[in-house]
């Protein structure tokens, strides 16, 4: 074919340079050794755990009294294999960083307990996403009906991914709940680390560039809006400057407390007191008592009534009888 690109003799030239840099950047390669979790089969347990939350919602929508069941039954051996396989990958894969003995019965034993140890929560996780999507109803007057919510509502996604992923990390499972929350901070917007506690009926409005950190810990019914921060004010480090790694970095917001767009709260000492409301756009780095509320004077508005400003322009302007010619 005319205009054909080959790579041609340079190939094997440059199939070596490439290789070369593999050895030289050891840090961004995964060569030599046996085990990874896999992406595109975390997305798919994540997807279809989606569809177990929401029957009917998600995924098949014919659904009834007489066969969902059936649907259920054929569901959740698919979702258990899942999430067997990729917790033995995750616990091998730590295993072989670490450069621990691989002790091939030993991992997949534990993989079948853990397995399962998530999937019998999967039911009380239903519960809590119940209060969450009722919250979103209860807090947004635009919301037709929670069934809205549970198939457009990008906020609620992310909880409901949260809510597994968190799941996961409490069971110790390394690298896969973070592959769970970063696929949904990337189809959402919101970024929730799986570490984050987070209580009962939470709704984050509108959503978009939410960001909230793993220790972050979070009380019942507190609503938040698009573009909140729960970061860390600063990152301990031991004697060797090295970060220390679990210390809590990230605020504490108590139940019944409102942020409204773009506040940013900072710190792991930080306290946001019970039924406090934070305004937009305040930046805070200490504890806020309970019931106070905290906003900031806004800057001073000019508003120029742009047709007066024209006629008083042209009044002013020469004539031609200003002019000598």
């Amino acid at each position: 074919m005319s205009g054909e690109f080959t790579i041609g003799p340079k190939l094997p030239a440059l199939v070596e340079s490439v290789v070369a840099s593999y050895h030289r950047e050891a840090r961004i390669t995964h060569i030599d050794r046996a085990f990874l979790p896999d992406r595109g089969r975390i997305v798919e347990l994540v997807e279809r755990l989606v569809e177990l939350m929401y029957p009917g919602l998600h995924g098949r929508q014919d659904l009834t009294e007489h066969n969902v069941a059936y649907h259920v039954g054929e569901l959740l051996p698919r979702i258990g294999h899942l999430t067997f396989e990729q917790i033995h990958q995750s616990l091998r894969y730590q295993a072989e960083r670490n450069e621990q003995r691989d002790d091939v019965g030993g991992w997949r034993d534990q993989a079948r307990q853990l397995a399962m140890e998530f999937l019998v929560r999967l039911p009380t996780i239903r519960e809590w996403l119940s209060d969450d999507a009722q919250a979103a109803y209860d807090g947004d007057p635009a919301a037709l009906n929670t069934d809205e919510i549970i198939l457009a509502y990008p906020g609620l996604l992310a909880v409901t991914v949260h809510r597994l992923a968190h799941e996961l990390y409490k069971l110790g499972i390394p690298v896969m709940p973070r592959i769970m929350s970063e696929w949904a901070h990337a189809v959402t917007g919101v970024d929730i680390h799986p570490g984050a506690r987070i209580g009962r009926s939470f709704f984050i409005d509108h959503a978009t560039g939410v960001v909230i950190g793993e220790t972050t810990d979070i009380g019942d019914r507190v609503k938040i809006y698009q573009g909140v921060t729960l970061g860390a004010l600063s990152f301990p480090k031991d004697e060797r400057g090295r970060l220390i790694r679990g210390a809590k970095r990230h605020p504490t917001v108590e139940d019944d407390v409102t942020i409204y767009a773009n506040a940013i709260i900072l710190g792991g000492d930080t306290v946001i007191g019970r039924g406090s409301v934070i305004g937009g756009g305040v930046f805070i780095t200490s504890s806020v008592p309970a019931g106070a509320t905290v906003t900031f004077t806004p800057p001073e508005l000019r508003i120029r009534d742009r047709s007066l400003t024209a006629k008083a322009d042209a009044d002013s302007a020469p004539s031609a009888s200003d002019y000598e010619i």
